[in-house]
């Protein structure tokens, strides 16, 4: 009998590479600012080179920011201690956009996607959770050898697939940033140990090919080596590039965006049907226009694994689930987290601390119980 089989592949940035590194700071300024106003009103974006940090975009707050303080903070968290000069070019968020906003409707025109699969507990794609496993795991390797490791580095997970179930990883690549020369084997072996070997099972990824440093040396990263810029790693941040993606970043941005939470209310109606066991994989669509509450479309697909006609599924989202901005924002709570920078590390989904990752059994038990 023929079997169909493929490599897939996803990938993973560590919290130090120059883009998670501004989603960081875009994050944390929009956490200062719903700490002291949630209606604050943000679309703040952060680009860094070198020693230099820019800050650009619009926010209307009641919120007092010390913004030096604010970005010098997050970037010594993250590891990146040296003087950085922060410029800024912020303004208020214009009247036009506001006045659409002020009526419940959308922030602006967007299509969002959620996704979600059984294939893991998190409801994730396999490969982009061994990728991100990996990259949160070198991040405390990293911190175990603070003289050799430095914070920017990436890596990349290929799983082989046989009639769509994972047989094993075939490529595990890793590359981080050290701030002294070292040899490879050494480096390759104290990754395996310490890293591979926590966060993927040996039997996996036993016959895996692990390149490390591919490269060579990696010596000079972070902002020194490469600019970084809010909202370049939109498949980091969600499902490792196995699942649409509208376009819009999720970081910098108040929840009255639907970029942010039109996909995080996709994501929780994608897990709700994937865990009231309707389908085993699903993604969710909707697409919104500037001022207007109601979507414009909503889509739903399937990919041949509902255990249920298609048609009383949509239906049953229907009446279940309420994609208006305004419902979104109080279902989900959204205006009253404080700590989305926490999320701008690692990817959005699977914390179930956050609400559209957190199903009850109500929301369950309605989706049931209006299939028809």
């Amino acid at each position: 009998m023929f079997k169909m089989e493929k490599i897939i592949t996803s990938e993973s940035v560590f919290r130090g590479h120059p883009d998670k590194v501004c989603d960081q700071i875009s994050d944390v300024i929009l956490d200062e600012c719903l700490k002291q106003d949630k209606n604050s009103r943000v679309a703040i974006e952060t680009a860094i080179k070198q020693h230099q940090v820019y800050l650009l975009g619009e926010i209307t707050t009641k919120a007092n920011l010390d913004y030096d303080k604010i970005v010098r903070e997050k970037l010594n968290e993250i590891g990146y201690k040296s003087s950085f000069e922060i410029i800024k070019n912020i303004t208020i968020q214009s009247p036009d956009i506001a006045k659409g906003v002020d009526l419940d409707g959308a922030g602006d025109q967007g299509i969002v996607y959620g996704y979600a699969t059984d294939e893991t507990e998190e409801m994730l794609p396999l490969p982009y959770i061994l990728a991100r496993k990996i990259s949160v795991q070198m991040e405390e390797v990293r911190h175990m050898y603070p003289e050799l490791l430095a914070p920017d580095g990436k890596c990349q997970v290929s799983v082989l697939y046989r009639n769509n179930k994972a047989i094993k990883v075939t490529t595990i690549v890793i590359s981080t940033q050290t701030k002294k020369e070292i040899d490879l084997n050494v480096l390759k072996e104290l990754i395996i140990s310490e890293c591979i070997s926590k966060v993927i099972d040996t039997n996996f990824y036993k016959d895996a090919q692990i390149l490390i440093n591919p490269t060579g040396i990696f010596l000079v990263g972070g902002p020194d080596a490469d600019s970084g810029l809010t909202g370049r790693k939109l498949m980091v941040d969600t499902y490792g590039g196995l699942a649409h993606h509208g376009g819009g970043a999720f970081s910098g941005k108040d929840p009255s965006k639907v970029d942010r939470s039109g996909a995080y209310y996709a994501r929780y109606v994608a897990r709700a049907i994937v865990t009231a066991n309707l389908a085993k994989r699903c993604e969710v669509s909707v697409a919104y226009c500037i001022g207007k509450s109601e979507p414009v479309s909503i889509n739903i697909e399937f990919f041949g694994t509902n255990k249920v006609n298609a048609r009383k599924i949509y239906n049953a989202v229907l009446k279940t689930f309420d994609f208006t901005p305004k419902n979104m924002i109080e279902e989900l709570k959204l205006k009253d987290i404080t700590s989305y920078s926490t999320l701008a590390s690692y990817g959005h989904f699977s914390n179930n601390k956050y609400p559209w990752e957190y199903l009850n059994n109500n929301i369950i038990n309605k989706l049931l119980s209006n299939i028809k």
